[in-house]
Parts: C-alpha cells; sequence; structure tokens
C-alpha cells in the first residue's frame, strides 16, 4: 500500500513530491518540540486547489493518513508527521486573491504568512487583527486552523472573529464554502466557525476570507509598570477591566520571564521589580485611558512609566515578543497555555509558584493579562522532545487548577498531542463523544491528522 500511494502520487502530481530524508525528519516536530517515532513518507507541496482535492482522493482512496501542514509555527505538535503519514504543505498555496476596501474583506490562500499580508494590508489603510507573537512566520492557514491568539486578543479577539468564510476540501477530495462574505449570516449551522480551530482534523483550508478593520491611526499611549509581586501585578490588570477599560495590549511578565528577557535582549527589565506589566491603548481614547491607568497603577503602587513615542514603544512591544525566544535559548522546555477568568487570574499565579515549588521545576510565566491566557514554561535538563515525568506531573497539576478556577486547558496553542490526554477532563466524556462523531462526518476513514486533538 505504501508503495502504491507514493508511486500514485509520483504519477499525478510528479512536481509537487518530496521525499528528502532530512526534509522528512524535520517534519516529525513542529515548534512545540514534541517529535513523533519516526518520519512520514512523503511531502507533498501543493500550488492549487485542484493539488489538495488530488492528494485527499488519493490518501482516501488507499487509506492513507494525512497530516496537513503550514509554517510549522504551532506549539501543540498539531503539525507533528510520523510513520506511514503524508504531509500536505500549503506554503506554496500564498497570494492574495483580493481585497476589498469598501467591504472590508480580503481573500487569501491559506499559505500567505500573516505580517506579509498585514505589510500589504497597510499600504491601503487594512488591518486584519489577529496578532501571534509568531506572526512573522505563521501561515493565516495555520492561524485559522489552530485559532490562533496573540497580544491584542483582549480587545479584538481570536482568529474567530475575524474570519467570514472559508473554502475547505474534505478527506475524499470534495470542495464545500462555508461562511458568508456578508458581515451578517444566519444560514444554518456555522460550520465557518467549526473549521476554525478544528487543527486539520475536518478538513484542508485552501482559501479564506478574511474580516478587515481601518488601520490603527493617532497617538498609541504605552506603559510599563513594575510591581513587587505577580500577584499584585496581576490584581492591577484585573483592576483595569473592573474600571471599564480595555487596552489593546496588556501583558504580565513574572519574575522568571524577566530575568529571561533580561538575558537574551541585553534590555534590563529584571532589576526594578518581580513583575512587569505593559499596557498599550489605541483609538480615539488612547491617551484618556492610558492617563487613567497610569493614575490607577500609582494608587496600586506600581512604578509605572507611559510613553507616546512610537519608536519607543514599539521596542517595549518587541521586547515583550522575545518572551518565547529568551526561554527557548535557556535550553529544553515546555511552553503551556491555559486560561482562567480575569478576575481569577492572581490566584493562578499563586497556584503556578506553590506548584513550582512542589515538582522543584523551574517555571517561567508570561500571560495575555488582558484574557486571563497564561503560558507556563517549564525549562528543564535534557532535550525537549523528552520531557521528564516530574515536569508533566506539574504541568497536569496546572491544568487541573485552571479548570478548578473555572478556565479552560487552552486559550490560543490548541490541543494537538501534547493536550489530548486532559481533554475529556474539561469536555467530560458526552460531549468527547458527540466530538468524535462530529469528526467522523467529515472524515469518516479518520485519515485527517490522526491522534491529534482526541485521546487515543
Amino acid at each position: 500500500m505504501i508503495v502504491d500511494v507514493l508511486e500514485r502520487l509520483h504519477a499525478e502530481l510528479p512536481d509537487r513530491i518530496n521525499t528528502d530524508a532530512a526534509t522528512l525528519e524535520s517534519l516529525r516536530t513542529d515548534r512545540s518540540g514534541v517529535r513523533t517515532a519516526a518520519a512520514p513518507l512523503a511531502l507533498i507541496e501543493a500550488e492549487s486547489i485542484e493539488d489538495v482535492q488530488a492528494v485527499c482522493r488519493l490518501a482516501t482512496a488507499t487509506g492513507t493518513p494525512l497530516v496537513t501542514r503550514g509554517a510549522g509555527s504551532g506549539l501543540a505538535g498539531a503539525a507533528s508527521a510520523g510513520a506511514g503519514e503524508l504531509v500536505l504543505s500549503t506554503e506554496r498555496m500564498n497570494r492574495i486573491l483580493e481585497i476589498s476596501p469598501e467591504n472590508q474583506y480580503c481573500v487569501v490562500e491559506p499559505g500567505i504568512l500573516n505580517g506579509d499580508l498585514n505589510r500589504e494590508l497597510a499600504t491601503r489603510g487594512l488591518w486584519w487583527p489577529p496578532d501571534p507573537a509568531s506572526k512573522d512566520f505563521s501561515t493565516v492557514g495555520g492561524n485559522i486552523a489552530m485559532n490562533a491568539g496573540g497580544l491584542l486578543c483582549a480587545k479584538y479577539g481570536v482568529t474567530r472573529e475575524a474570519v467570514l468564510a472559508l473554502k475547505v476540501v474534505l478527506a475524499n477530495g470534495g470542495l464545500i464554502e462555508v461562511g458568508h462574505r456578508t458581515v451578517k449570516g444566519v444560514t444554518g449551522y456555522d460550520l465557518c466557525a467549526l473549521m476554525i480551530g478544528s487543527e486539520g482534523t475536518l478538513g484542508v483550508i485552501v482559501e479564506a476570507t478574511l474580516k478587515l478593520r481601518p488601520a490603527v491611526t493617532g497617538v498609541v499611549p504605552t506603559i510599563g509598570a513594575y510591581f513587587d509581586s505577580i500577584t499584585a501585578a496581576a490584581e492591577a490588570s484585573a483592576a483595569i477591566t473592573a474600571a471599564g477599560l480595555q487596552p489593546a495590549i496588556q501583558e504580565l511578565l513574572d519574575a522568571n520571564m524577566l530575568r529571561a528577557v533580561t538575558a537574551h535582549t541585553g534590555v534590563d527589565l529584571a532589576s526594578n521589580g518581580n513583575a512587569y506589566l505593559l499596557v498599550q491603548t489605541d483609538g480615539a481614547a488612547a491617551l484618556d485611558e492610558a492617563q487613567r491607568i497610569l493614575a490607577l497603577f500609582d494608587e496600586l503602587g506600581a512604578r509605572a512609566t507611559l510613553t507616546t513615542d512610537p519608536e519607543a514603544a514599539a521596542s517595549l512591544v518587541d521586547v515583550r515578543r522575545q518572551g518565547f525566544p529568551a526561554l527557548e535559548a535557556m535550553g529544553a522546555f515546555l511552553v503551556e497555555d491555559c486560561a482562567v477568568p480575569r478576575s481569577r487570574l492572581a490566584e493562578m499565579f499563586g497556584h503556578i509558584e506553590r506548584i513550582a515549588a512542589k515538582y522543584d521545576v523551574f517555571i517561567a510565566c508570561p500571560a495575555h493579562a488582558g484574557d486571563g491566557n497564561l503560558h507556563p514554561t517549564f525549562v528543564f535538563d535534557g532535550s525537549t522532545d523528552e520531557v521528564p515525568d516530574h515536569v508533566w506531573d506539574a504541568a497536569s497539576e496546572i491544568f487541573e487548577t485552571a479548570l478548578a478556577l473555572g478556565g479552560t486547558l487552552s486559550g490560543e496553542h490548541g490541543i494537538g498531542l501534547l493536550k489530548r490526554r486532559w481533554l475529556g477532563d474539561e469536555l467530560g466524556q458526552r460531549q468527547l463523544d458527540l466530538q468524535r462523531e462530529i469528526k467522523r462526518v467529515f472524515d469518516p476513514l479518520g485519515i485527517l491528522n490522526p491522534g491529534k486533538v482526541f485521546p487515543e
């Protein structure tokens, strides 16, 4: 069967097949570091919807598992491919097909990079809000498949809020169009929303109609505030929301994160306090909101400064974006993702400190504080693809704690391979079974990204 599927692929798509051993080895993992037991069969580099349909038809005809992959920038192992699997790359499908300023949407292929799209949109005075830290090397298709988040979610939402319609190739090669190009549309079940965040388990996204906004203009005030403790900083973040204020960026770094970023960038964030809260406002009332937040920080005893200089503000935000590379530079790591109600953020940080001490593990924890999304990141000796048991034990207790506080296993990274064992703890058996049934409707043979999301 393996020989058959490879022969048929070479016959039908001779210029799209890559079986180079080093290339296939690289496909065993994504940016999460989780690695499969063996390399996949082949990489197919699709250039058109017809290419994707042909691959799906062959995969169905031969019963061959198929993993869709964009840039491989995900942090949950959802794009990691293993033995006997084909990898379908959509990176070459990277065109902007249409930009409609009067309707505030654009139509793109899935392989275009988030940053490249927004650089082009900026020339038209437009903007696509999803803003993951990986925006300069993650694809729009990957953002949609994982329902990516980022620094701006508290005000502008995750990827789901910025997608109007999709074209999706099903496991059998059939093409469906879901969603609407109109601002409103309520006909039938919302299959577009179902596809967003489905992690390649329901179909292959081959085209997207994206909801745009006018580019942000005017002054963008930015505040950097130091606090004596992470709980004090988290309480200050919750106080911003309680005051009815809605910054565009509200990012929190704990003491371990401050030290890591300082060592990596040379920008001293570590000597002024044990926690750092970065806040940026935008829009017509940006300066007024920033001054109100600054006054609130003064009342709470923070050491805070405000800048309206665009270069200084951009530099502060970029330092925050260096958080993940800073931890990556420290050694083997496991970057995780959970979220709690914003009012319980301080409590969750307290639990993380307790869990780190209990299991004697180094945890640095940046957070998108404006929406309660934390990223506890474990740094340890050894290899990223061989996470020690005590680290997993600590991660498990963090997940259980987040759920007990009314939270969720993932705010933006998804489930993939890394979190599937805990999915039932959040969903419950009845909903887990129902979701498996939904997958069977779209993928009767179970060939699309098998082993991902659902516990085996």
